[in-house]
């Protein structure tokens, strides 16, 4: 998978503004907030532009389960499973990996790295959604952005 900020692709079409929370947050669940400039998919979701919190609801058994909730943590849009994804080198701001889908449909979320991790959780799709995916071709890229 080849590796690039969001700036330099000239195929991009979503900004990504990542924010972690306030440093005392609890480590363990990785709380943080991205937003999307355009929708962008999830195994079996598509999520409207917007802010989201992206963190591990249950750290105690694990960090394999991944929840995406609304800005105030009200509405659960989806819960889930994950892989450890590796990357080469850490960024001090959240990152996520993007697949460009072909015209029409929104880009697919594959990969959400913590700040300062190498180690991330790479997403789950059904066999038809990572087929989708798959033939959209390597075009995938990593956004990161500045905290705030």
């Amino acid at each position: 998978m080849k590796y690039w900020t969001l700036g330099s692709c000239s195929f991009a079409v979503i900004l990504v503004v990542a924010f972690g929370v306030p440093a005392q947050a609890d480590e363990c669940n990785k709380l943080t907030y991205l937003t999307f400039s355009a929708a962008v998919g999830l195994p079996g979701v598509t999520l409207p532009a917007g802010t989201y919190q992206f963190s591990h609801p249950d750290c105690s058994t694990g960090n394999d389960i991944l929840r995406v909730s609304s800005l105030d943590g009200s509405k659960v849009y989806a819960s889930l499973l994950a892989i450890p994804e590796e990357r080469p080198t850490p960024s001090d701001q959240p990152a996520v990996v993007l697949a460009e889908m072909p015209p029409g449909a929104p880009e697919a979320l594959k990969a959400w790295f913590y700040p300062g991790e190498t180690v991330g959780d790479e997403l789950i799709y059904p066999k038809g959604e990572a087929r989708r995916i798959a033939h959209a071709g390597d075009r995938s890229g990593v956004s990161t952005t500045g905290v705030r």
